[in-house]
């Protein structure tokens, strides 16, 4: 009955063991390709870097304008109307 016991364990031991290794070598794969870039828009107001998705606009195709929130858009259009 005892080895019994000792064949579960060691069979528990194998089965922990290859786990861990195929979580080193998936996080190796990873890190090798590194995630892809996520192009950003200068907010024209402030200066600071937008995502384009998902940042508030103004305008239409080659004029159109990102920022980084409504109130430098509020300003940007001000801007504008002057």
């Amino acid at each position: 009955m005892g080895w019994i016991l000792r064949l579960v364990l060691i069979c528990l031991v194998i089965r922990a063991i290859l786990r861990l290794a195929r979580g080193v070598v998936a996080g190796l794969r990873e890190a090798a390709s590194p995630p892809p870039a996520v192009p950003l828009v200068r907010d024209p107001v402030c200066g600071t870097f937008v995502v384009a998705a998902n940042a508030p606009s103004f305008g239409t195709g080659t004029q159109m304008r990102f920022f980084c929130s409504e109130k430098c858009r509020r300003i940007y259009q001000a801007k504008l109307a002057q």
